[in-house]
């Protein structure tokens, strides 16, 4: 049952993903969240961000930005980043998601996800079946909704962490 958060790929940051392998690989779009993502929460675009997506730019990534926030804080990340946006995104359920692909393009099977929470983030990728990276929160502090979400993210990736050393030592 829990299984059906688990992220494909935990990181400890988006800034640390082998862009260039995925590409290699076929991947072609990529759906990112904002806050505590890329930066930490309602912070705006700083220079690491606009670097990524230049980086992704030039490696020939489609890029978008999928966010439950409201469009002033996503219009304007988006502006400094140079990417297209979804706003009231309506995380986890799959309609953004989709639209994300229909905007840059891609299929399924060509685009990758990355978030920071498995309760919106990752589970509505999965439920379409994209590949999905979680990272580790940016910056602890964040809203009460979401710190409460993250004491049950703690069950669910205690659970996946165990299932994943399970599988490296076999």
């Amino acid at each position: 049952m829990l299984k059906r958060f688990y992220p494909d790929v935990y990181m400890d940051s988006a800034y640390e993903i082998d862009y260039e392998g995925l590409y290699e690989k076929g991947y072609q779009g990529i759906i990112f969240d904002i806050d505590n993502t890329l930066v930490p929460h309602g912070a705006p675009a700083d220079v690491r961000s606009i670097e990524l997506f230049k980086r992704l730019k030039a490696i020939g990534y489609k890029s978008l930005l999928l966010s439950n926030n409201k469009e002033p804080r996503v219009k304007s990340f988006s502006e400094k980043v140079g990417t297209r946006y979804i706003y009231k995104a309506n995380k986890p359920f799959p309609k953004s998601y989709r639209k994300a692909m229909e905007l840059m393009g891609t299929t399924v099977e060509t685009t990758l996800f990355v978030g920071d929470q498995l309760f919106t983030d990752v589970w509505g990728a999965k439920k379409i079946g994209i590949l999905t990276y979680l990272v580790k929160p940016i910056n602890p502090k964040e809203e009460i909704q979401i710190v409460l979400k993250r004491y049950l993210e703690r069950i669910v990736l205690f659970f996946y962490l165990r299932n994943e050393r399970k599988c490296n030592t076999k």
